[in-house]
This record gives structure tokens, sequence and C-alpha cells, in this order.
């Protein structure tokens, strides 16, 4: 399915009070709306995916997948303030004319909501049937039902938290900082930082693996090396390849979008009151081997919304296991629609007896 774009020209409001004279949304849709318009599957991607779920999560959403475009309308929208359509730091600014670069200004997770929301009247979306979203898409997936509370009939959330840690932000201000070491970031360029971006994705990857999976994956069975070590190499290409594909003023901004998180924020005194509100039928998932989003942040999700599944996906791959273990993820995700179907059939028996 080919890219598409929406237009919004109106002037765009950010939470912090700048606004951007007007947005574009690039994203994709896979499958048709049926006459109900009731099978609407929108995912809400992490830090450096893009509109093409088919690409990144391959053995959850594909052509024979538990998520095909023979039963589901599949969204998928880029982020506000990535680089892969959506209006962004690359974006030419309409009152400038020039390219935003560092400029452009902070963005939170209720502004990237915010941009679905008008995407989502734009394809005469009223109701989604299952919103879905990992890391920091689960971020947005569930400020998204805490916004549009009618909205989501199924939210599924994955190795997410309520609330970004100190932990979490830590990780993403390490990340700015070598950045911003990088010289370049402040010549607004295309290429600027690429340095600065390669080794700030090595301190990702630390956060989003472990020690038992780099123990297990990248050990160095010659004895005898005194450089060029196996884990050395990984960290290296792993920087160079998000170089060939991302740009430097996004990941920060993104970033920061990330530190934004937090339900309670104008909403409510607790996060617990805040997650209350969820009206949607919820399950979370956690990765036994996550030290980015620990299996505490999950279980606090889902002993606070109402409606909430809690279950555990044991992984060697740490916070990317949401990524890799998608056959593990249909099986778990596969038996919680089953249970909501038994539990719709009884209260249909009830009110039928009744």
């Amino acid at each position: 399915m080919s890219l598409s774009t929406f237009t919004y020209p109106k002037r765009f409001q950010l939470e912090s009070g700048q606004s951007l004279p007007g947005i574009e949304i690039a994203y994709q849709t896979f499958g048709t709306l049926n006459k109900e318009r009731n099978n609407a599957i929108w995912v809400a991607h992490a830090l450096t995916a893009n509109s093409n779920v088919f690409d990144w999560w391959k053995g959850l959403f594909g052509e024979n997948d538990l998520y095909n475009p023979k039963e589901h309308f599949i969204v998928c929208a880029n982020n506000l303030g990535s680089c892969y359509g959506t209006t962004g730091p690359l974006s030419i600014n309409n009152e400038t004319k020039e390219a935003w670069f560092n400029y452009f200004p902070q963005i939170t997770i209720k502004d990237i909501v915010a941009s679905f929301e008008l995407l989502k009247d734009h394809l005469r979306i009223d109701k989604i049937h299952t919103l879905i979203g990992g890391s920091q898409g689960g971020q947005i997936a569930m400020e998204w039902a805490l916004q549009n509370k009618d909205l989501v009939e199924n939210l599924i959330l994955i190795a997410t938290n309520a609330q970004h840690s100190p932990w979490g932000i830590a990780f993403n201000e390490s990340q700015r900082l070598a950045i911003k070491a990088d010289r370049t970031y402040y010549s607004n360029t295309i290429d600027a930082a690429k340095k600065g971006l390669s080794a700030a994705r090595s301190i990702a990857l630390l956060s989003y693996r472990g020690y038992a999976t780099y123990d297990e994956t990248q050990k160095d069975e010659n004895y005898n090396k005194t450089n060029n070590y196996a884990s050395a190499s990984y960290q290296r290409y792993q920087g160079e390849k998000l170089v060939n594909r991302f740009n430097a003023y996004s990941y920060v901004r993104l970033l920061d979008a990330m530190d934004s998180h937090n339900v309670a924020r104008n909403r409510a005194e607790t996060k617990e009151q805040a997650l209350k509100q969820i009206k949607a039928n919820t399950l979370v998932i956690g990765l036994t081997t996550d030290i980015l989003f620990p299996l505490t942040e999950q279980k606090f999700l889902a002993k606070n919304i109402k409606n909430a599944v809690y279950s555990e996906i044991d992984s060697a791959f740490g916070h990317d296991g949401f990524l890799i273990e998608t056959e593990k993820l249909t099986k778990v995700i596969s038996g919680y629609y089953a249970n909501e179907k038994i539990k719709k059939n009884k209260l249909n028996l009830q009110k039928t007896n009744n």
C-alpha cells in the first residue's frame, strides 16, 4: 500500500502553547472498512518506526497473520515530529519558507494524539475495534483512549507505562547529550549530527536489550582477541543503520515527547485516578527481560485500568521483544479476543434470560 498524506491547513495548537501553521500526516491503510464500520485496527508506532506496519511488525501484521487486510481495516500513521512524511523538523515552515530543523517546537504525546484525531475524522472512523501500540506507541494508544474515551473497544498496551520513568528519561537525556555534543547539530542542515545520532543509538540499544541478550548474541569465541569485539562492532553497526534511515532533529523531538508522557497531567491528581478513566477493554502485555519498561510498570497499568487483563511474555530479547516475539504475541492476543467473545456471549445470554 502506498503512502497517503492528509493535510490539515489550519493552525495546529500544541500543548506547550506554541502552534504549527498547519500539518501534514503521512499514513498507510491496509484492507477495507466494512459496512458495519467495526473492523478498524489502529497501530500507534514506536520511536523510530514508520507507517508501514507490515514491514516492521511482520508476523503480527501481514497477509496471513493475525491482523490482515482480508479481515481488518488497518491504519498506521507516522508520528508528528518524525521524518517519514508527517510534519516534523525536516518539514518546511510555511511562514519562513525554510526547514524547521532545531527550531521545530517541542511536542508531547498529547500532541501526537491530537493529530491522530484529525486523521481519524478524515478517514471517517467512528469506532476503533483495536488500538494497539508498544513502547512509545503504547503511550500514545493509552493517551488516546483517555482523550476519546468512547472511541476504542479494545486497547492493547505492550511494554509501556503510565508515566515515563526517571530511568527512561535518564536514557533519553544521555542520548540527547550525545547528539548535541556533535557540533554539527547546531548547523541546522539535513545531514547534521550523524555521529551524535549514531552514539545515541548505541546508548539506546543498551536499554532495549540487556546483559543476557548480549552475552548470548555478541559473545566472542576467539579468546585471543584484543580489539574489534563482536559487541563493539554491533554497536557501531546499529548506530550507522539508524543514521542511514533517520534524522537527529526528529530523534530529539520524539525523545522529548516520550519524556512528556504522564496520564495524570492536567487530568487527575494521581496516575491511578487517571487510568481508571479508561473505558476500553484492555490487554496489558509485559516482557520478562525488559529493563527499560520493567514488568512493574505493566502490572501497575493492569491493576488500575478497570477492564484490564495482564499477560507476560518470556523473551530473551529485552524491550525489543515486543517487535520480535510476534508468535507469542499472536497467541496472547488471540486468547484475549477469545475470552472477550466468551464474556460478550455470556452477557447477551443474561440479557435474553432477563
